[in-house]
């Protein structure tokens, strides 16, 4: 039996992720790490523990403390924060990983550094101003237009985003966040007005294993966050967009030509249409990964587009089955979720499949 750690388990990403695992065709036995107190009790896992966060110091020996206790062979970081440290002191770990070079996981958690490299390598991207001051939020007007998009240069769920209007606006919303303590780094970007759009995919050095896109539609309570975008959604359908795969598959070789484990793409089209990359989440699910998990059981009769399972199998150097490295699942399938509401997968207005439904 396959035993791993999940780190971030009590989260709502963890929680899609070991639920995918729990709806595999095998037995996994799942142990659970969460720094929170009270989010541990939300991880659905065999056994689970509280460790220090992970930018606290020894968050890597309890882990491995952890790991040698529990037997594990494999560890799968969930957040951000965990995946940047876990990348650093991946030879310390004593489990082994699936994730992208150091070098990367650095770039991709970086938003300027990213830009500047799809810029570079003709990848299409909303164009892009570090912002230091009044001045470079006055170019960023005049390059871009009305609206601007500011956002931390670091930080996943939309930190520090909203569109600004004038420059006022843009200078009070960076200064808010100066007022509290904060020491983000603001990047200025064009504004894509349309659809917003998650691509979800799984490498193997550097070749495109298995692929799904889907648009977001709305979001978990979008009016308590002024750019309405709150980093998960609540509402959301698979689509089949040729365009969206070449420039998605275009924006991870840009990277990282050798590629490993997990790329989830951030992409919005702009005024003309052209989906833009804005980010990728290296080496962790999408929030609701078990969208996918999900319709691959109704749609499929197996797992092929159980993209959390194929990850694991080939962390564990096992083969996988032929599937196509695109659109794996059928389109217009809606995934509709909300806080305290089981998940609900639907196609052609019938219920067709829910979160808990094939779940112990």
């Amino acid at each position: 039996m396959k035993r791993i750690v999940a780190t971030g388990a009590g989260g709502p990403a963890g929680i899609n992720f070991i639920m995918s695992l729990r709806i595999a065709p095998e037995k996994i036995f799942i142990v659970g790490t969460e720094a929170s107190e009270y989010f541990i009790y939300l991880a659905p896992t065999d056994i689970k523990y509280i460790v220090p966060k992970a930018e606290e110091e020894g968050y890597i020996d309890k882990l491995n403390e952890i790991i040698r206790k529990e037997k594990v062979d494999f560890l799968h970081a969930q957040t951000d924060v965990e995946v940047a440290v876990i990348s650093e002191s991946r030879e310390k770990l004593e489990a082994n990983v699936f994730l992208p070079s150091k070098k990367t996981v650095k770039t991709c958690q970086d938003k300027l550094e990213s830009a500047k490299i799809w810029i570079k390598k003709d990848v299409p991207v909303a164009r892009t101003i570090e912002l230091h001051s009044e001045k470079d939020i006055e170019k960023a007007f005049e390059e871009f237009g009305n609206p601007i998009w500011i956002r931390a240069r670091h930080g996943a769920g939309g930190r520090g985003s909203t569109p600004a209007y004038n420059k006022k606006m843009a200078l009070s919303w960076i200064n808010y966040w100066k007022a509290r303590g904060v020491n983000w780094e603001f990047i200025a970007q064009e504004h894509l007005p349309g659809r917003n759009i998650g691509f979800h995919s799984l490498w193997k050095d550097g070749e495109l294993v298995a692929s799904m896109a889907r648009e977001r539609i709305e979001y978990i309570y979008p009016h308590l966050a002024p750019s309405g975008i709150t980093g998960t959604p609540a509402v959301q359908k698979t689509i089949h967009d040729e365009t969206v795969n070449r420039i998605a598959t275009e924006a991870v070789l840009a990277i990282d030509p050798n590629f490993n484990g997990i790329a989830c793409v951030d992409l919005k089209n702009n005024r003309n249409g052209v989906p833009c990359v804005t980010e990728i989440n290296a080496a962790r699910m999408f929030t609701t990964s078990f969208f996918f998990s999900c319709a691959s059981k109704v749609f499929l009769k197996d797992h092929h587009a159980n993209i959390p399972y194929l990850y694991v199998k080939l962390a564990f150097k096992e083969t996988i089955p032929e599937i196509p490295k695109y659109n794996i699942l059928p389109e217009n399938v809606y995934w509709i979720r909300h806080i305290d509401a089981p998940a609900k997968l639907v196609k052609n207005g019938e219920i067709i499949g829910e979160m808990y439904c094939w779940c112990e």
